[in-house]
């Protein structure tokens, strides 16, 4: 039996996102010789494990987590006391609040009504409570916690991702990197590529810098070609 071992270089730090886009985006943003990261953690779920956020907070960057589910949040306090914590949702709705779906997976909680419904009826998941949450948009979350924007975005909101991307004012705030889910819930390891996300992308300014199949990252144009 072959026993296949791989060994990084020294210079290569831990992962602690779901497929290695910390790393990819810390190479990214050291390769363009970045010095100071600000983040924004859209649907942050936890502070250190399965985070595209934490590799960065471990090295001394800071920046704002937000969260809809509250028996979450105590641990961000714990794990990552100098960030800013939002207990709230993201969402385009001009609602103070929403439904929010908790199942007793709490990775795949959902303000979206047809995505909780999916994984319902899959039978694998229960349902365990439908909470009302606060929910803020995406600009006024940007506006109220940076003096003018993040140097990178990473959201995983569970079928709401487009339409919150389509609500954010690319031109207020031409966030640098930007990271996001582009596969659809599968009940197996073949998961769908959300391509309306990646066109979407595509067509304001924005190119793909890396795709790691659950998640691509994106890189603004103008900032990325700029002279160095």
């Amino acid at each position: 039996k072959i026993v296949y071992k791989i060994v990084a270089p020294p210079f290569v730090p831990p992962t602690f996102s779901q497929a290695g886009e910390d790393v990819i985006v810390r190479f990214l943003f050291y390769d363009y010789g970045v010095s100071k990261i600000e983040y924004l953690d859209l649907g942050a779920h936890a502070p250190v494990y399965s985070s595209n956020t934490y590799l960065f907070y471990r090295e001394g960057f800071r920046g704002v987590c937000v969260e809809a589910d509250k028996s979450l949040i105590p641990a961000f306090y714990k794990d990552r006391p100098e960030d800013k914590i939002l207990h709230a949702g993201v969402s385009v709705s001009k609602d103070k609040e929403a439904d929010f779906y908790i199942f007793d997976v709490p990775g795949i909680n959902t303000f979206d009504k047809e995505e909780a419904e999916l994984r319902m009826a899959s039978g694998k998941f229960k349902l365990v409570s439908v909470d009302k949450v606060p929910i803020l948009s995406i600009n006024d979350i940007i506006k109220e916690n940076f003096s003018e924007y993040p140097h990178y975005l990473t959201m995983d909101i569970e079928g709401l991702d487009l339409a919150v991307l389509m609500s954010l004012d690319f031109q207020k705030f031409p966030i640098p990197v930007i990271c996001v889910e582009t596969c659809a819930y599968s009940e197996n390891h073949i998961r769908p590529k959300v391509r309306d996300i990646i066109d979407f992308m595509l067509r304001n300014n924005y190119e793909v810098y890396a795709d790691t199949y659950i998640n691509t990252i994106f890189v603004n144009k103008k900032w990325f070609y700029k002279e160095i």
